[in-house]
């Protein structure tokens, strides 16, 4: 019980550094165009974070029983002790230095290193661990995609509406729109740390279903929550600020656009980087805008940070597992 006590500890730290550290996924675009004031929009997508993530449960049973099967892997507990350690580390520090990375990538690389190096190559899922990398690739393009063609079509239906109601009445509609994006983040990150959970109940022999329990769906989503309304500023900077000038019609065609692509992979029960999705929606409405007023050198940045997150937190959790091996 003891050794599922600091499961728990760290996984609730990790929820509520998750919380923080993507507070830009929801509110970034609304602070930017004065649609929302900092303070407001924090509290407002906390509350929506901890609402969307107790939603639904198929992103959850993917995190704990897809990447390896937590009813047969040896020394499961001490694989998600050394993934939860690794994935807090990568977070704290990517966040200290403003750096767009997702927790969502931060999380699975972690584990997947962790019970590599805890239980053996054989131990990975591969079919499963394959279908969440594929989703983890191909949502950031379809964000893309959905962000450029929306912001296409509102460009050509308000091609004559007077630049000032227009201004105007898309501040309100984004403020709609980012608390969709709130309540998708929270439908999808908010359900990954209670996969873990799950995954150590199950390789502790606490409970024989890949099922979330009531109490651990509360305390995953009152931790994200809070860790949103907490936020900081420094991602927001980076995602919304630095690609480039915003006005409130990008900001709702970004936000819904961040919320179409979450909600379908939320209801696929695929987890997604949540972190990803929103700043390559943000990219795609820039791009249909005007494509050379992108800061490409941001999303440049961005991708590079997407592509080593994976296999550092995987390392990062290998090397943290060997040492907690030595002292058990």
């Amino acid at each position: 019980m003891t050794t599922f006590i600091i499961i728990l500890i760290l996984a609730l730290v990790f929820e509520f550094i998750n919380g923080f550290h993507d507070t830009a996924n929801a509110i970034a675009m609304s602070v930017s165009t004065k649609a929302l004031t900092p303070r407001f929009a924090v509290v407002y997508a906390g509350v929506l974070n901890f609402v969307g993530a107790l939603i639904s449960q198929a992103v959850a049973k993917s995190i704990g029983g897809k990447i390896a099967d937590p009813f047969q892997i040896e020394n499961g507990m001490l694989i998600v002790i050394a993934a939860l350690i690794a994935a807090i580390f990568w977070n704290l520090l990517t966040w200290y230095y403003g750096i767009p990375s997702s927790s969502s990538h931060t999380l699975i690389g972690s584990v997947a290193g962790a019970v590599i190096f805890g239980s053996g190559l054989d131990s990975i899922n591969w079919e499963g661990f394959t279908d969440i990398i594929k989703a983890l690739i191909i949502s950031p393009f379809l964000a893309f995609g959905v962000g450029f063609i929306l912001m296409k079509i509102l460009a050509i239906l308000f091609r004559n509406a007077n630049p000032y109601r227009a201004t105007r009445g898309f501040r309100g509609f984004q403020i709609i729109a980012s608390g969709l994006a709130a309540f998708s983040h929270g439908g999808n990150d908010g359900q990954k740390t209670m996969g873990i959970i799950v995954f150590a109940l199950v390789a502790g022999g606490y409970q024989a279903t890949l099922d979330v329990p009531f109490w651990v769906q509360v305390t995953c989503a009152a931790t994200i929550g809070l860790g949103t309304m907490i936020g900081g500023m420094r991602i927001i900077k980076t995602v919304a600020k630095r690609i480039f000038k915003v006005q409130p019609i990008n900001g709702f065609a970004a936000d819904l656009s961040s919320f179409a692509v979450l909600q379908g992979a939320t209801f696929l029960g695929l987890p997604v980087s949540t972190t990803h999705v929103s700043s390559s929606s943000i990219l795609g409405v820039g791009a249909s805008k005007r494509f050379k007023g992108v800061n490409w050198g941001v999303a440049i940045r961005i991708v590079t940070t997407w592509v080593i997150t994976l296999p550092i937190s995987a390392l990062i959790a290998g090397i943290v597992m060997m040492i907690i091996k030595l002292f058990i």
